[in-house]
């Protein structure tokens, strides 16, 4: 049923019982007079109160209209729906005696003091009574699994989080105590529950109350107390949660039903890409798929997903073992009867990736491994150049030698246009892949896409770090702006690029709106409760070797086409000298592993687009 349908019965059942009320305090006067006799009313009075009993009815309930008793939300209903209930019993009451005065009914001077009483205490029965079922239904459902909390702040916060945490349907927390260093608020209540004490009662209260989540509801306290405070709660098992400024509530940015940790995504400001789970399940079941750099941050999720589609055999690459060993172990215990194979190696071996593709034949091979640090990768040009293009080279060779079904590289905004050798390198890597597409049975494609939320090296993990310590938030310029993703978001596009691929494609992800670094670290600072410029301070430090104000998804030559889903597009391949090319890799290659020095103007012959910094 809609909601505005079940709104509507709602109020026509509000009416319903109000009229019962009214009749209700009418014949309840009378019965109250006289002792609950029915014997002893006189037919005189019962005659009035019947005669007058449906226009009383009517008004009374057009008095209730006028007072929003029908329109309220008693679920939030507090001291001023409370005062509106006595305005209209105190209305009606004055109706009454109005009626019974001009038209000259008998009727006992009590009765309109019953009369008043009886109809306030059935209308407010009728509307409360709601919040008591609700909280019983609520303990009933979730009952010993509601999670027991703890809120710090008996303030205007701390009132706000409890009426919250109270009414919502969504949440299923039962508040135990509540601590709060005023020792004018000590051993009061708020909402029927104690503040037992300050700071350093937290510990204890936690043992005593087997507490498992607390909530830091002090928006205007100092810096210096809720951190004081926090590191005190750090101390216990439970789940920590803080309360942003009282004034995001006001505005609407952040709403207490919805308190949790900040995730990443809340900074994207977009609707996530929808992706047709039922295509990606129906090509990589049953299939034996590697993933190199299977370790990294897109690696790793790549991992996490296919293994949920049940493919025949998963293996993961990469060059870092620590990575591989995290990746392993958290599969090995989410996915226990999973085909699992974690290897040691790098993709500049030819060798390794020969006996790889000869031992294992994968059939689907996404392609994540990759230097991507642009500053990094500044300094150590060839090494971008030997990992991401001979890198690349090679596993596209093993690929289309051994009979792989399927390559798809990840690929990056920073290949258009590239201001730096990494997003010059990866426009040489895609340049691989279209070769590759026109001669190979193996169909190759390409993804790209923008920053990752939250990967390793990313922005957030950073400003997040600088949060905890205090500040300074550094962003390197105030104009620079990026375009956005989550992990999973880009995997997904990356997994259903596998699946519409036909060959030689670059698929681009419609990622809405750029977003300012600028904005991204204030809104980062706000939900983490603090103040921009008061509590945490944002440094400007100038861009890096390599670095552009901005990034492009496409070049203009490129073109655009649409395919199922609105949110990713492919683009046309440009066509290139092969022979020129795969001559220019020979040299390259000669000149990378020489360490020389000017490895950029080379790759600037290849990629005529790259714009080599010289800062």
């Amino acid at each position: 049923m809609k909601k505005k349908e079940t709104f509507l019965l709602y109020k026509i059942l509000l009416v319903m019982l109000d009229a019962a009320s009214v009749a209700l305090a009418c014949y309840a006067a009378l019965a109250i007079r006289f002792r609950i006799d029915g014997n002893q009313i006189p037919l005189e009075y019962t005659n009035s109160v019947e005669s007058v009993l449906a226009i009383n009815i009517i008004v009374s309930i057009l008095i209730f209209s006028f007072l929003r008793l029908y329109s309220s939300l008693w679920r939030y209903a507090s001291l001023t729906e409370l005062m509106n209930i006595l305005i209209g019993g105190g209305i009606s009451v004055l109706f009454n005696i109005v009626v019974y005065y001009f038209s000259y009914k008998p009727i006992f001077r009590s009765y309109y003091i019953l009369y008043g009483a009886v109809l306030v205490l059935c209308l407010t029965v009728t509307r409360f009574s709601y919040r008591f079922l609700r909280n019983l239904y609520r303990s009933w459902v979730h009952g010993p699994h509601m999670r027991k909390t703890m809120v710090i702040g008996a303030g205007e916060a701390g009132n706000t989080v409890m009426r919250e945490l109270t009414v919502s349907d969504k949440l299923d927390a039962k508040i135990c105590c509540i601590i709060d260093d005023d020792e004018r608020k000590h051993n009061t209540y708020i909402r029927g529950v104690k503040v037992v004490g300050g700071r350093d009662k937290i510990l204890d209260c936690v043992r005593k109350y087997q507490i498992n989540e607390i909530i830091v509801a002090m928006p205007s306290a100092p810096k210096k107390d809720v951190r004081e405070i926090v590191e005190i709660c750090q101390q216990t098992d439970c789940d920590l949660k803080i309360l942003p400024g009282i004034y995001q509530m006001v505005t609407g940015e952040v709403m207490i039903e919805k308190l949790r940790e900040v995730r990443i995504e809340d900074l994207l400001g977009r609707e996530p890409v929808n992706t047709d789970l039922h295509e990606i399940m129906m090509y990589v079941r049953d299939r034996i798929v590697l993933v190199t750099g299977g370790g990294g941050s897109i690696g790793s999720e790549l991992c996490r997903q296919i293994a949920g589609y049940r493919p025949k055999k998963l293996i993961i690459l990469d060059i870092y073992e620590n990575n591989a060993y995290d990746i392993q172990q958290e599969l090995k215990k989410s996915f226990p009867n999973l085909n699992l194979v974690v290897l040691i190696g790098s993709v500049r071996n030819t060798n390794r990736m020969e006996t790889i593709f000869k031992k294992y034949r994968p059939e689907i091979v996404y392609h994540a491994a990759a230097h991507k640090h642009v500053p990094l990768m500044e300094d150590s040009p060839n090494e971008a150049i030997k990992n991401n293009v001979f890198g690349t080279y090679k596993t596209a060779a093993a690929a289309d030698k051994y009979g792989a079904e399927r390559f798809v590289l990840i690929s990056t905004d920073k290949a258009v246009n590239p201001t730096n050798i990494m997003g010059a390198s990866k426009r040489m890597c895609e340049m691989i892949v279209q070769m590759y597409a026109r001669h190979s049975k193996t169909i190759f494609a390409a993804v790209r896409f923008g920053n990752v939320l939250g990967s390793n090296g990313s922005v957030i993990p950073l400003f997040k770090k600088q949060i905890e310590e205090g500040g300074p938030v550094t962003v390197t310029h105030p104009d620079i702006i990026r375009y956005f993703m989550t992990i999973p978001e880009a995997v997904s596009l990356v997994l259903q690029a596998g699946a519409q691929a036909k060959g030689g494609e670059i698929f681009v992800l419609d990622m809405g709106e750029p977003v300012k670094i600028v904005d991204l670290a204030k809104n980062l600072i706000q939900l983490s409760g603090l103040r921009v410029g008061e509590d945490i301070q944002i440094e400007f430090t100038g861009l890096r070797p390599g670095e552009k104000l901005y990034e492009e998804l496409l070049m203009a030559e490129e073109g655009l086409q649409k395919t199922g889903n609105q949110r990713i597009f492919v683009g046309k391949p440009i066509e290139f000298d092969e022979e020129k090319f795969m001559a220019q890799l020979d040299n390259l290659k000669k000149l990378c592993n020489n360490d020389v020095d000017d490895i950029k103007e080379e790759v600037k012959k290849i990629v005529p687009t790259y714009q080599i910094d010289h800062m």
